[in-house]
């Protein structure tokens, strides 16, 4: 299949072993599962593979959104939102040994703070090794979404700091606006550090034009810095993305177009600019 043709959104590609896998949210296993897309070229897709169909007592009930894989010391992790039958949403961490699964649960439960309403957790990995999660404190609870992150533990299987904020959508007003029920939506944080050591984060919010990619940098080229708002990479519509190299070392960022209907994988080529990144 080329990638207009399945719907997915929230993609996510990590490269390994020659080949491209993609995740995500899928329509036909939103509701109960995850699937993977493998790919040689980033145009001919084969799948979907089933990589994870819950199990009884599997707390999440359903919206299994937002998968994402990431390799640490050796193994597979993937970080991804779910729901019970309450209100709330939930990040869990999952393991296993190859980018197909089948993964299992890694963490005991959401690994997010129970009371809250969280969503899109990534993995970020700081200069000294430290683990982190950073999250969404998801606008259907609060209003103004939140940014946060917490330190993990080494094996990934909890927090060993309480949550901290980094920022609020609402915080800027001249690219933001109310969308979603009249809230400020944070959406799909993703790490990316540039070739001259700047740490920049992007992640989705709603726009003049609809879903859109901001980009943002630290003050200290961590994640405990603040972070001051860039040019955005994409503001029509799209969004969610990720940034990863291909195999001749190109630069580019994944994302679903449009937000609302018929949403299939588009892709971007970026430029390192050293203090920053913009689409080619």
């Amino acid at each position: 299949m080329k990638n207009t043709e399945f719907w997915i959104r929230d993609p996510f590609i990590f490269p390994e072993d020659g080949k491209y896998y993609m995740y995500g949210t899928t329509r036909d296993r939103s509701e109960r599962g995850f699937d993977a897309y493998v790919s040689s070229d980033l145009e001919n897709w084969e799948g979907p593979s089933p990589i994870f169909e819950p199990k009884d007592p599997f707390w999440g009930k359903m919206h299994f959104w937002a998968a994402e894989v990431h390799k640490y010391k050796g193994a597979y992790y993937m970080f991804a939102t779910f729901k019970d039958d309450g209100p709330w949403h939930g990040c869990q961490i999952l393991k296993a040994d190859n980018p197909l699964g089948p993964f299992v649960p890694h963490s005991e439960g959401p690994i997010t703070p129970k009371e809250w309403s969280s969503l899109d957790g990534t993995l970020y990995v700081d200069k000294q090794g430290i683990p982190y999660m950073i999250f969404c404190h998801e606008w259907i609870q609060i209003s103004n979404g939140e940014m946060c992150y917490a330190r993990l533990s080494d094996d990934l299987t909890h927090f060993v700091t309480e949550p901290k904020t980094m920022f609020r959508a609402g915080d800027f007003p001249d690219l933001v606006i109310k969308g979603h029920r009249d809230n400020f939506v944070t959406d799909g944080p993703f790490m990316y550090r540039t070739k001259d050591g700047e740490l920049l984060m992007i992640w989705s919010s709603v726009g003049k034009k609809g879903y859109l990619e901001c980009v943002m940098r630290s003050s200290n080229g961590e994640i405990d810095g603040s972070f001051e708002m860039l040019e955005p990479l994409f503001v029509e519509d799209g969004g969610h993305g990720m940034i990863f190299r291909d195999y001749d070392g190109k630069l580019y960022l994944p994302l679903h177009y449009p937000n609302k209907i018929n949403e299939h994988l588009e892709l971007f080529e970026l430029e390192d600019l050293g203090d920053s990144i913009r689409r080619k």
